[in-house]
């Protein structure tokens, strides 16, 4: 999939079937609908675009109460691509950009920028200044301008099939450990992405040493807890030695140890001999295996860390596939 980061690297297009959402997460709900139009571009013999945006508008728009995001930019596109899609435009999510009338963005971006002859939107769609175009106003654009609209149907399923997969349903259950009903909407795991920086090495002078996630990693943190999981290095192939670990996840304070600030770390079980320092990774959630605790001595954390990852052993002892990922075309 062709990465486009503004319109002045967009090629020249013939015509092309066009979508425009935030994507987070890219649940089950988005891949259907891409899915769908990929297989409609190809018919048409046109260029499928998912055009989104960086960063969400709510960002700019409410910072106070914009929503955490399932999946950064990086995580996106890569599950983005992997509908098939033939490119992706990322809108540089600015005051001036949702200043724009509703028609100057069908026609700059659209129309001139991208050919389009079909665009795929929800009934709920909004876009341009004040959120003033609508609907109606994409149909009455598509037709002064010569594209088609094409009206998305909600997609339901998931743990309740009579609730529409959604990116805010993600989020509930995330808030609350539930990984793997996230992962059942997502259609795979849950993942953060981070680089590995140093800790305090607590864990390793305790026996079981971690890889500790950055502060400015990426992705939606679920619930304080201990999870089973899968560590996945960026730039080495999945099938390569080491390439792609079970862990056992940390999130939370350390409250044994009084701490204040919340973390990500992931230990391999059986394994002190990686040196992560500085290396990209993405961690992905599994099953939640118990909440945060503070426990009254070293000793009761160190017998229930061996518990844990016991646990965790058990949990992934049917490898990743067991997720579903062989269904999902991961």
């Amino acid at each position: 999939m062709e990465r486009w980061y503004g319109l002045e690297q967009v090629p020249a297009l013939t015509r092309s079937v066009v979508t425009i959402g935030n994507f987070d997460g890219v649940h089950r709900g988005h891949r259907s609908v891409l899915g769908a139009m990929v297989a409609d571009a190809r018919r048409l013999d046109s260029t499928s675009v998912a055009v989104t945006f960086d960063p969400h508008p709510a960002v700019l728009h409410r910072p106070e109460s914009a929503p955490p995001l399932i999946t950064g930019l990086a995580d996106r596109l890569e599950l983005l691509a992997e509908t098939g899609l033939d490119a992706a435009l990322v809108v540089h999510y600015t005051r001036e950009f949702a200043a724009q009338e509703p028609e100057e963005f069908v026609r700059r971006y659209l129309v001139d920028a991208l050919h389009a002859t079909v665009v795929v939107i929800g009934r709920d769609v909004r876009f341009g200044r004040g959120n003033s175009g609508d609907l109606r106003t994409m149909v009455e654009l598509g037709e002064r301008y010569g594209f088609e609209v094409q009206v998305i149907s909600d997609v339901h399923g998931g743990p309740d099939p009579v609730r529409r997969w959604s990116s805010t349903w993600v989020r509930e259950l995330l808030s609350v450990g539930d990984v793997g009903g996230a992962a059942e909407i997502l259609g795979r795991p849950h993942r953060v992405r981070g680089v590995v920086v140093r800790g305090d090495a607590r864990g390793r002078e305790l026996g079981f040493p971690t890889a500790n996630l950055g502060p400015a990693a990426q992705g939606m943190l679920p619930a304080d807890g201990v999870y089973a999981g899968w560590m996945r290095r960026v730039g080495h192939p999945a099938d390569a030695p080491d390439g792609y670990l079970p862990v056992a996840i940390s999130i939370g304070t350390n409250p044994t140890f009084d701490g204040h600030e919340r973390r990500v770390e992931a230990h391999v079980p059986d394994r002190s001999d990686l040196e992560l320092y500085g290396e990209e990774v993405v961690v992905e959630f599994v099953e939640m295996l118990r909440p945060t605790w503070k426990f009254d001595s070293v000793d009761a954390l160190i017998a229930q860390m061996r518990t844990d990852v016991e646990e965790t052993n058990a949990r992934l002892a049917g490898g990743p596939l067991r997720l579903g990922r062989a269904e999902t075309g991961w």
